[in-house]
């Protein structure tokens, strides 16, 4: 990935906890340990009917034509800011009931925190998960 200020990023299964991959730098040193604490955070925030749109129906996962075209996450993305970097959490939509997010580390003072969001919005669109 290409981004500005990105120190490390991973793909996280927020079910199992499980980095599917990752790259660059880990927070804390320790991929194991960041996806782990990653995937618990985006559960904690999916699961929450409070930070769901107003109109979301989790068994809602077909277009007005009835195709079945995969069910939109109740969240988007997570944002975590500390002293010196960013935490950015991406729910993945995918064509059958999966628990995917993208996790980007972003450098504060190098990074863009808006161009990060944009950059991860296009990559979860472009990853094949089903």
């Amino acid at each position: 990935m290409r981004l500005p200020g990105a120190r490390g990023a991973a793909l996280v299964d927020w079910t199992s906890g499980l980095a599917l991959g990752a790259v660059g730098e880990s927070p804390g040193g320790d991929q194991e340990t960041a996806a782990v604490e990653a995937a618990e955070l985006a559960r904690l925030a999916a699961e929450q009917h409070a930070f769901a749109p107003d109109d979301y129906d989790e068994h809602d996962d077909h277009d007005e034509g009835g195709n079945d075209d995969g069910a939109d996450p109740p969240v988007e993305d997570l944002i975590i800011s500390n002293r010196d970097s960013y935490h950015v959490l991406r729910f993945v939509r995918t064509s059958f009931d999966s628990s995917v997010c993208l996790h980007l580390w972003l450098a504060r003072t190098e990074g863009n925190l808006a161009l990060a969001r944009i950059r991860l919005g296009e990559m979860a669109g472009r990853l094949v998960l089903g």
